[in-house]
C-alpha cells in the first residue's frame, strides 16, 4: 500500500459519545465534502474536507437521522447497519447489511453466557433497507439530505414497513437462498458495499462466497406510483428483478464498491471474522455489462493491497478524491473500522488514508474529477455521464458519466425510472 498521506476525520456530539466514528463502514466523497456512516446507528454523517484533491482533515461534522427522512420499518433509532453509501445526481444512497446477527462473545463473558450468545440470532428490520435521499444546499450552502427538496424530489426507501425487501426477492434464488438464514460473518448473506451508475445499483456481498467466488447484485429501483416515499426493485429488459455477477476475488468477499468511469473498484476482504488479507481490485467494464456475468481474472486486476492490523484497522470503505495535479495517483481514500491507537490519536478523531492507485499512464491524461471527466466538464472518455446531471448540488462534479450507446441507454432508462432532478 502506497500511502500518500492521512486525513484526520473530526467528529462531535452523539457520534463520539456512541462510538460510531470508530465503527465506520461506508464513505463517499462529494467534491470537498465527505459522507460517512457507521454500522451501529441509523444515521449518515457529513464532513467538510479542507481540500477536494489533497485533504489532510475533515470536520464540521453534521449528522442526519434516516428516520427524519424516510419511514423506516423498525424503531427510529434502531440500528440500520449501513454498509454502503453512494452519491449520484441529486441523490445520496445508503444500504443496510440485510444480514442476521449472531451476538459477539467478549473476553469477560463466562462460558454459559458465551454459549447463550453463540446460540442466539437476531433480525433488526432497519438493516433490510435501501434508501435514496434527496440532497440540496442547506442554509450554510453545504449539501444536506431532506425529506422533500425544494424542486420536488422526495427521499424514498426500498423495504418500508410491510413492503418487499431485497431478501424477499432472493428466497428462491438457487445460489443465495440457502444463505439467507445464516448470520453475517458466518458466510451468511451480508451486503457490504454500494455503487450507483445511472439507474442501476450494485450491491456487493461480503457473504456468501461460493467456492471462492464473491457476488455482486445489480438492482434497478423504481418509484412506487402509489407512494412517493417508497421504491420497489424494478425489472431489467430481460425480465429479471436482479442480476448476479460472480467475481473471482481469490476467496475474498466484497467490503465496498466505488465507481471509476466504466469500472468498479472493489474493496475485498475476508467474509468471516478475520483481519486480512485486504485488496482493492478493478473490475473492468462493470458499468457496461448488460447481463449477469462470471467475472474472471482477465477483467479483475489488483490496484493495491491494503495493510491490515490483527483485530484492528479493518478497511471498510473506499472513495475517490479529485486527482491532485501534483500527485494524481493519490486519489483513493480508505476508512477503517476498529481503529488502532495510532489511527485514533484523540477521542474525537480517526485517521483515514490517502492511497495511490493506477499508473502514470492514467495520470497523463491531465486533471480530471474523481469520476473521470475533465475539470472543464468535457468528457475525457474515461468516465460515463450521469443522466441526473454533471454536478452535485453544491457545484462539484461527481457521479459517473456515460458516453456513446451505453450512456444513451442508461440516460433513457434513468429518465423513465426516476425522472430527472425535478
Amino acid at each position: 500500500m502506497d500511502v500518500a498521506g492521512q486525513v484526520a476525520l473530526h467528529f462531535t456530539g452523539d457520534v463520539v459519545r456512541l462510538g460510531n466514528h470508530v465503527n465506520l463502514s461506508a464513505v463517499r466523497t462529494d467534491g470537498d465534502h465527505l459522507w460517512v456512516a457507521g454500522d451501529e446507528t441509523a444515521t449518515v454523517e457529513r464532513l467538510v474536507l479542507d481540500s477536494a484533491t489533497a485533504p489532510t482533515r475533515a470536520g464540521r461534522q453534521r449528522s442526519f437521522r434516516l428516520a427524519d427522512l424516510v419511514q423506516l420499518p423498525g424503531p427510529p433509532d434502531g440500528e440500520a447497519d449501513i454498509e454502503g453509501i453512494a452519491r449520484s445526481g441529486g441523490w445520496l444512497w445508503a444500504i443496510g447489511s440485510h444480514a442476521l446477527i449472531r451476538r459477539r462473545v467478549k473476553l469477560h463473558h463466562d462460558e454459559a453466557k458465551a454459549l447463550r450468545r453463540l446460540g442466539r440470532i437476531r433480525r433488526d428490520p432497519n438493516r433490510y433497507v435501501i434508501v435514496r435521499l434527496a440532497v440540496q444546499p442547506g442554509v450554510d450552502r453545504h449539501p444536506e439530505p431532506v425529506r422533500v427538496a425544494r424542486d420536488g424530489r422526495r427521499s424514498a426507501i426500498v423495504g418500508a414497513p410491510g413492503a418487499e425487501t431485497l431478501v424477499d426477492l432472493l428466497r428462491t434464488d438457487p445460489h443465495l437462498a440457502p444463505f439467507l438464514a445464516i448470520p453475517s460473518k458466518d458466510n451468511g448473506f451480508d451486503v457490504e458495499g454500494l455503487a450507483v451508475i445511472g439507474d442501476r445499483l450494485y450491491a456487493g456481498l461480503r457473504g456468501p462466497v461460493l467456492r471462492g467466488w464473491a457476488v455482486v447484485l445489480e438492482l434497478r429501483p423504481v418509484d412506487d406510483p402509489t407512494d412517493p416515499g417508497r421504491m420497489a426493485l424494478g425489472i431489467f429488459p430481460e425480465g429479471a428483478r436482479y442480476r448476479k455477477h460472480f467475481l473471482n476475488l481469490d476467496g475474498l468477499g466484497v467490503r465496498d464498491l466505488c465507481p471509476d468511469g466504466d469500472d468498479l473498484l472493489v474493496l475485498a476482504g475476508p467474509t468471516m471474522a478475520l483481519s486480512g488479507p485486504v485488496r482493492v481490485y478493478r473490475w473492468q467494464g462493470a458499468a457496461v455489462a448488460e447481463a449477469g456475468r462470471v467475472v474472471r481474472e482477465a477483467d479483475l486486476t489488483v490496484e493495491t493491497v491494503i495493510t491490515n492490523g490483527e483485530g484492528v484497522d479493518h478497511a471498510e470503505g473506499i472513495a475517490l478524491l479529485t486527482p491532485d495535479v501534483h500527485d494524481p495517483l493519490a486519489r483513493l481514500l480508505v476508512v477503517y473500522d476498529s481503529p488502532s491507537a495510532a489511527r485514533h490519536p484523540w477521542p474525537d478523531t480517526v485517521l483515514a488514508d490517502r492511497v495511490r492507485i493506477g499508473t502514470t499512464d492514467t495520470a497523463a491524461a491531465g486533471p480530471v474529477t474523481a469520476d473521470g471527466h475533465a475539470v472543464d466538464g468535457r468528457d475525457t472518455g474515461v468516465g460515463t455521464r450521469d443522466p441526473h446531471g454533471d454536478q452535485s448540488v453544491d457545484g462539484h462534479p461527481h457521479g459517473n458519466h456515460a458516453t456513446g450507446a451505453a450512456g444513451q441507454r442508461a440516460a433513457s432508462a434513468s429518465a423513465s425510472t426516476f425522472g430527472r432532478d425535478r
